[in-house]
C-alpha cells in the first residue's frame, strides 16, 4: 500500500489543484472585495465550511457553520444569527442568496463579532459571508496507514455522514495540527490515530478514492488509549464526572473533566454533537491524557468523547439489613421510603465497580445511600433480583460530621 500512495502522491499533485485558497489560514487576496474579507481576519475571527443547519423563526434567523477555524483560535463550529447587516457575497463581492449557498452545499468563510459565547457550539453574529470559489469536504476518522506523504483515513463524511475511506496527501503548505492546535511533522502521526482533515475539491473515482489535503487536525492523545468506560454521574459548571472502568491501556476508573471547543465530541458513529449531549446517566467513553491532577478524584482535561447511550437502568435508595440476601447481595430500600414493591436486590460480583464519594473505600453496608446502575436483566420476583455495574455511596449514617 505504501509504494501505491506514493506513487498516486506523485499523480495527485500534478493532477489535483491545491486548494490552500480555500481552506489555508492565510492566502493572497484575487480581488479588492475578496482581500478586503481576508485581511479583515485580523480584527474578525472567521471559520470556513458548509452550512450544516438553518433556522428561520420568530426568534430570528440562524446558520450553523461547520469546517474549522481559520486560526487555531476561531471556532470549528459556530452557529451565527444573520441580520440585514450581515453581506453575504461571492468572491468578487457579488451578493449571493442564502438560500442558494445552502442548497448547492457551497463553502464559505463566516466572519463573525468577535463577541461570542461559551456554548459548544459558540453562539455569534454574523458579519461577512464569503462563498468561495473551490469547495471542500471532510472526514472524521481512524488513520490505517501514514507516510511522509499522506495518509488514509476510514471514518465517516462531516458532511453526509456516510462512512468513508480515502487516500488523502499532503499539499505543500498543509497545516498539520495536534488536538490543541499546535503544528505537527508528519512524523509524529501514528496509524490508529483519530483525525479530522479537509480535502477536495477534487477527488478521484478510484477505490479508494484520492484526493488532497491541506488542513489536518489529528488527535495524538488517543494514541495509547487512555481513557475511562463508564457513565456520566454528575454534571456541575461545565465540569463531568465519570465513573468506570479504566481503558485497557490506562486510565482511572473516578474522574472530573473539563470540556471546552478543544474535546472532540462524537457519537458512536462519528458523527459531531453539542455539549448538551452530555448529561448525567449518559453512558460514554472518555479519553483524556496522562497527566491529571494526584488529588481524588483525578481531574484533567478530555480530549474526545464517544457517546453511546442514556442509561435507563439506575436505582437510588438506602441499603438495609434482610433475611431475602446472601453474603454477595445487598438489598436497597429505592426511594429510601416506606414501599417495598419497588425495592431491588443487587448482586454484587467481583467487576462491580464500587466508589465512595465520603472518602471511605469500597465497603458497603445497612445505612449507607446509594446510587447504583445495574444490569437490564432482572428477576421478576418481589423483589427483583440484579447484577450491579457500578455502585455509588452517597451518604454513611455511621459518619458523624463535625461540629
Amino acid at each position: 500500500m505504501k509504494k501505491v500512495l506514493v506513487t498516486a502522491s506523485i499523480i495527485l499533485m500534478s493532477a489535483l489543484p491545491v486548494t490552500s485558497s480555500a481552506q489555508s489560514v492565510i492566502a493572497k487576496p484575487i480581488h479588492n472585495s475578496q482581500g478586503f474579507a481576508q485581511n479583515k481576519v485580523k480584527t474578525s475571527p472567521g471559520t470556513i465550511g458548509q452550512i450544516t443547519n438553518y433556522i428561520n423563526d420568530k426568534t430570528g434567523k440562524f446558520i450553523t457553520v461547520t469546517g474549522h477555524g481559520l486560526v487555531t483560535t476561531d471556532q470549528s463550529e459556530i452557529i451565527l444569527s444573520i441580520t440585514k447587516n450581515t453581506k453575504i457575497i461571492d468572491s468578487k463581492g457579488k451578493k449571493v442568496s442564502l438560500k442558494k449557498i445552502i442548497e448547492d452545499k457551497k463553502t464559505v468563510k463566516a466572519f463573525y463579532d468577535p463577541k461570542i459565547t461559551k456554548s459548544l457550539p459558540a453562539r455569534g453574529k454574523a458579519l461577512k459571508l464569503v462563498v468561495q470559489d473551490q469547495d471542500f469536504t471532510g472526514i472524521n476518522g481512524t488513520i490505517s496507514e501514514v507516510n511522509e506523504s499522506g495518509i488514509v483515513v476510514e471514518g465517516i463524511d462531516i458532511y453526509t455522514m456516510h462512512k468513508d475511506k480515502i487516500v488523502l496527501h499532503f499539499a505543500d503548505k498543509a497545516q498539520i495540527l495536534d488536538q490543541n492546535g499546535k503544528a505537527i511533522k508528519v512524523s509524529a502521526i501514528k496509524s490508529g490515530m483519530t483525525v479530522k482533515a479537509f480535502y477536495g475539491p477534487a477527488v478521484t473515482m478510484s477505490i479508494p478514492a484520492q484526493s488532497t489535503t491541506d488542513y489536518v487536525v489529528v488527535n495524538l492523545a488517543t494514541e495509547k488509549a487512555v481513557g475511562t468506560n463508564g457513565i456520566i454521574t454528575n454534571v456541575s459548571d461545565e465540569k463531568f464526572t465519570v465513573i468506570g472502568n479504566p481503558m485497557k491501556k490506562g486510565g482511572v476508573d473516578y474522574v472530573i473533566l473539563s470540556v471546552d471547543e478543544n474535546t472532540q465530541i462524537v457519537n458512536q458513529a462519528g458523527k459531531s454533537l453539542t455539549l448538551e449531549s452530555l448529561k448525567s446517566d449518559v453512558r460514554v467513553e472518555a479519553y483524556y491524557g496522562e497527566m491529571m491532577t494526584t488529588i481524588y478524584p483525578a481531574q484533567t482535561h478530555a480530549d474526545k468523547i464517544v457517546v453511546k447511550e442514556l442509561e435507563q437502568n439506575k436505582v437510588e435508595g438506602t441499603i438495609v439489613s434482610s433475611n431475602s440476601t446472601t453474603k454477595d447481595q445487598l438489598y436497597i430500600n429505592v426511594g429510601s421510603d416506606q414501599t417495598t414493591n419497588n425495592d431491588v436486590i443487587l448482586n454484587i460480583l467481583k467487576d462491580t465497580k464500587v466508589i465512595s464519594l465520603l472518602g471511605l473505600g469500597t465497603e458497603l453496608r445497612a445505612g449507607m445511600k446509594i446510587s447504583a446502575y445495574h444490569s437490564p436483566m432482572m428477576t421478576k420476583s418481589l423483589p427483583g433480583i440484579t447484577n450491579a455495574e457500578i455502585v455509588i455511596v452517597t451518604f454513611d449514617d455511621k459518619i458523624v460530621a463535625p461540629k
